[in-house]
């Protein structure tokens, strides 16, 4: 399993740490707080004190180009230019930074981040999704038109097959797959007889404005 080196730990970056580290990953965490420290020590692997945006701190912890290196340093964007670049010139594959906005998410791709990740977007986009679609429950965009996500059937769903519902001729979606509840288990490509129940969650793949059709 790749080591995993997250600089910064605020909100967003010991989340993280404390996620993968309870998820089996080897987790290194850098934060010149203190505190940040203290509270992360028992959700890593090695919690260090020091500036994570200093180029001799990185290289003395031997990042190797396979680890992954999550960076997050709030709205310092001078600071998370730095480190990329630092990141960059030592081969890292995988550079995830956080950005608070789509302007530095652009310098940052610019200088060499793999990923930028704008969590206050995210979650806005998330919310509003769940106010437009009430039965979407979790998605994955996969572009700007198209996506993958799991919703509650609507109540004129129950009781039909796959095929009644029509939902590849009428909304231009695919089922992909029902997660079912009772009892538990998960059917990849469920055939046109399968019967939706109360209990499924339909996870399918369509573009966002014909899955939002679906009340």
């Amino acid at each position: 399993m790749k080591r995993v080196v997250v600089i910064g730990l605020g909100i967003f970056g010991f989340n993280i740490a404390k996620d993968l580290y309870e998820s089996g990953f080897e987790v290194i965490a850098i934060d010149k707080n203190k505190d940040n420290i203290q509270k992360i020590k028992d959700f890593s692997t090695k919690a260090i004190l020091a500036d994570g945006a200093d180029k001799e701190v990185i290289e003395s912890i031997g990042i190797q180009p396979d680890d992954v290196a999550i960076i997050s340093f709030g709205e310092d964007l001078a600071a998370s230019t730095l480190i990329t670049l630092h990141l960059k010139e030592m081969k890292v594959k995988t550079i995830i930074v956080k950005a608070p906005n789509e302007d530095h998410k652009h310098v940052l791709e610019k200088v060499g981040a793999t990923e930028v990740v704008i969590p206050e977007r995210a979650m806005a986009d998330k919310v509003a999704k769940s106010l437009v679609s009430p039965n979407v429950l979790d998605y994955i965009p996969l572009s700007e038109d198209y996506t993958i996500c799991e919703m509650a059937p609507p109540s004129s769903f129950m009781g039909k097959t796959i095929g009644e519902i029509h939902l590849r001729s009428k909304y231009h979606i695919e089922v992909i797959a029902v997660r079912e509840m009772l009892p538990e288990r998960l059917t990849m490509v469920p055939r046109a007889d399968f019967v939706i129940k109360d209990s499924d969650i339909l996870v399918v793949i369509g573009r966002g404005e014909d899955i939002q059709k679906i009340k």
